[in-house]
């Protein structure tokens, strides 16, 4: 490959440790603004709570082992190159498509709650076309290079949990446990703790997906390791310090939200928090702030899981998976210009139907995918390449894989057995042109995986390039 072809692809490196971390929460940060209480209408507040138990358990431990393969294979395609690495091309081109899931339907789920967050505040603005000049508005950003964008998400993430501080220091005085466990307004025949979960056990496996927002896309800080300048060292730092971060706002958010307000009010909105405030504060300048900065955290995960979903197209397409096209890079911006069109418009396309709770679940869906190959990823690099150079090692690997394994498997049957489907609303675009269509999350999931199939089997699996052919980036950890 010659030295200008290799410019025309190359990503620069300009992040440090800092920017990982806010990358990470700014990714997941919005989880804690919506989103997560479509999991009190499933299983109630403490049905949410149980559920978010496997999810940390899993989120904590997979994260270690991720963490090991980052830094060993800091890679733009993340999941994709790991996959590739340690079983070839067709395991990691489902780690990719899996991966394209996760961080092309995460967005649109979003950007309708960044609509809805300026429809609560201005209604006159109607959410669905909020929605898409929110989109179009961040892949501009997008546009400007990955420092630009990087230093614009470390400013949102921080703006934003000052927001979430002020919910927990408002919400707080006004919390209490027994409006946690708000008893249900009909007897649903359980006994003990699964008296206070609407549907018992099956509830709180249906609030999974929902648990899982608040952590979906933290791994996509993985995408920026080639824009990383030290990889090998900050990309553990990041992700840690991440992931404990976000541990605690989640904890924080579930009981304060519950504790003051009734939460059958607040399980099928878009903007729970402020919704939440208003019930003790009124509309009142407390709960305009809220809403406002709450704007903020729907900015730095819109805005990282562009960075995200563009960088894993880029990757996809650099690779031969998919067209060479979107593979260029902007030569003055060092951004990847049709990734991120592409991102966009699917992005768009997908919020048009203004189903949160739909597109939410199929992201999860391909979340979970990725997350399952990711770890079998593991454990066949360890076994494979036991000499490989690891910056980080995970401690107790094959235990700390085994138990993340088996939380992902759960989490995945639960997503199975639960899954339901959901009708287009009338406001949306998308019931303009197809009216009052049903659509199921798990068969549309299985559809995106047949289509991406076909296109592996007609051009996708004749272009893949080498592994070592991709600039030397393992090399560079070699010297």
């Amino acid at each position: 490959m010659t030295e200008k072809v290799k410019e025309t692809e190359q990503l620069e490196r300009t992040l440090k440790p800092i920017h990982l971390w806010a990358l990470a929460v700014g990714l997941v940060i919005s989880g804690n603004y919506f989103g997560w209480s479509y999991g009190y209408g499933t299983g109630g507040p403490l049905g949410l709570f149980i559920a978010c138990i496997p999810v940390v358990i899993f989120y904590a431990t997979f994260i270690f082992c991720y963490s090991e393969m980052a830094t060993a294979i800091p890679h733009a395609g993340g999941p994709s190159a790991y996959a590739r690495r340690a079983m070839g091309p067709g395991a990691g081109y489902f780690a990719g498509v899996s991966c394209l899931i996760e961080f092309l339907f995460a967005p649109p789920a979003i950007a309708l709650a960044v609509g809805g967050y300026i429809h609560n505040m201005f209604p006159i603005v109607p959410a669905i076309p909020a929605t898409i000049v929110a989109f179009i508005l961040f892949v501009f950003i997008n546009f400007l290079g990955m420092h630009t964008s990087a230093v614009f998400e470390l400013v949102v993430t921080v703006v934003a949990l000052v927001g979430l501080s002020i919910f927990w220091v408002a919400a707080a005085p006004h919390a209490s446990m027994s409006s946690f466990l708000q008893p249900l307004a009909e007897n649903n025949g359980f006994s003990g703790f699964l008296q206070y979960i609407p549907g018992g056990w099956h509830g709180i496996m249906a609030s999974v997906p929902f648990a899982i927002w608040f952590y979906l896309a933290l791994e996509g800080g993985a995408m920026a390791a080639e824009e990383m300048v030290n990889p090998q060292k900050d990309i553990p730092k990041g992700f840690l310090s991440g992931m404990l971060t976000l541990f605690i706002m989640m904890s924080c958010t579930l009981y304060l939200t519950a504790g003051i307000v009734d939460y059958t009010k607040i399980d099928a909105i878009d903007f729970p928090l402020p919704a939440a405030l208003e019930a003790i504060y009124g509309k009142g300048i407390l709960t305009l702030i809220v809403n406002f900065l709450g704007l903020f955290g729907l900015v730095a995960s819109l805005n990282g899981i562009i960075v995200g979903s563009s960088r894993q197209l880029y990757a996809m397409a650099r690779t031969g998976y998919l067209p060479k096209f979107i593979a260029a890079v902007n030569p003055k911006r060092h951004t990847p210009t049709a990734a991120l069109i592409i991102a966009g418009v699917i992005g768009i396309i997908a919020a048009s139907t203004g189903l949160t709770s739909i597109v939410i679940t199929i992201s999860v869906f391909g979340s979970v995918g990725l997350y399952f190959i990711s770890l079998i990823s593991f454990f066949v690099l360890r076994s494979k390449e036991p000499n490989l150079t690891r910056p980080f090692k995970v401690p107790a690997g094959h235990l700390v894989g085994a138990i993340s394994m088996l939380m992902c498997i759960f989490c995945l049957v639960s997503l199975f057995v639960t899954t339901v489907p959901a009708v287009l609303p009338e406001s949306s675009l998308a019931y303009a042109i197809f009216g009052a269509v049903s659509i199921n999350p798990l068969w549309a999931t299985v559809i995106i995986y047949i289509l991406a199939y076909v296109w592996y089997l007609i051009g996708g699996k004749k272009n893949v390039r080498p592994f070592e052919e991709e600039f030397g980036v393992l090399n560079d950890l070699d010297s």
